[in-house]
């Protein structure tokens, strides 16, 4: 599940193998569910904030709930157990982890006691994060995501609400090279990481939002627009739609396709943030 973000245009693909002939798309669509992604409307923010409600779920599935240009966190359900995942990229294409150069990996700044830190690699290299937690289907879930800007690197800061104590957890901040930029280019997602071939004979759905960014002197904005793709993967059992002040993402299994990719989906204008994170 590990995948980058580089532009504001949301450019994800979920899978290593760029498939060039007809008979390796043809055993992506046996093999796996399509990722499908929601690229959000949004200028440069200090903070953002998403929820998310999965409505189907199988072993092997990852729901991005708050990514960004340097970074994604969500949910993951695995073989056994269920967690919450923050990550961050260093900068640069490097796939090595161990190839990087200290001064230019991701810094981990801060990390509450239950959360189990690392680094990763083989699609990009940063800092990862595993919160181990029990989440279930058809629950909201909220998120929400800091950024301070120190000089040529940037602290971003993961918090994940905890609905049985009503309050929010601090899970991990890691800081990395950025040029000094704040968070850009926003997302969520749906990818199925098995890709065992009966895992693409199962849905995968989940709501998504309201969604909001933290302005320097505007607080909590609502996001209303959000661009649906999908990656090379060439299966049509996806879809897309709004799903009352947010979005909903459904794909595998017998999903009809009703909205095109590259669809910009427009949904009401969110209510006043309700949960307002501790940052």
């Amino acid at each position: 599940m590990k995948l980058r973000n580089q532009t504001l245009l949301l450019i994800l693909c979920t899978f290593s193998l760029l498939a060039e002939t007809p008979e390796e798309l043809a055993d992506l669509v046996k093999r796996q569910c399509r990722s499908i992604h929601l690229g959000f409307e949004s200028s440069p923010a200090d903070g953002f904030y998403n929820e998310v409600r999965v409505t189907q779920s199988s072993v092997g599935t990852y729901y991005c709930v708050a990514g960004f240009s340097s970074g994604y966190f969500g949910l993951q359900e695995r073989e056994g157990d269920k967690v919450i995942i923050f990550s961050v990229w260093d900068p640069g294409q490097q796939n090595d982890p161990n190839s990087v150069a200290a001064e230019q990996r991701v810094k981990l700044m801060y990390k509450d006691p239950e959360v189990k830190t690392g680094r990763f690699g083989n699609e990009g290299t940063g800092g990862q994060s595993f919160f181990e937690y029990a989440w279930k289907t058809n629950e909201t879930y909220r998120f929400a995501v800091s950024a301070k800007v120190d000089a040529k690197r940037t602290t971003f800061g993961a918090y994940f609400f905890i609905n049985e104590t009503q309050k929010w957890k601090h899970l991990v901040s890691f800081q990395t090279e950025t040029g000094g930029k704040k968070l850009e280019g926003m997302y969520a997602f749906i990818e199925d990481f098995k890709r065992d071939y009966i895992s693409a004979t199962k849905a995968r759905s989940a709501d998504f939002g309201p969604a909001y960014v933290l302005g320097e002197g505007v607080g909590w904005q609502g996001l209303m627009r959000a661009r649906f793709t999908g990656d090379v993967t060439p299966s049509t059992n996806i879809d897309a739609g709004v799903k009352d002040q947010g979005f909903r993402l459904i794909t595998g299994g017998s999903t009809t396709n009703h909205t095109k990719l590259s669809t910009v989906l427009e949904t009401v204008k969110p209510e006043k943030l309700k949960w307002s994170p501790p940052f």
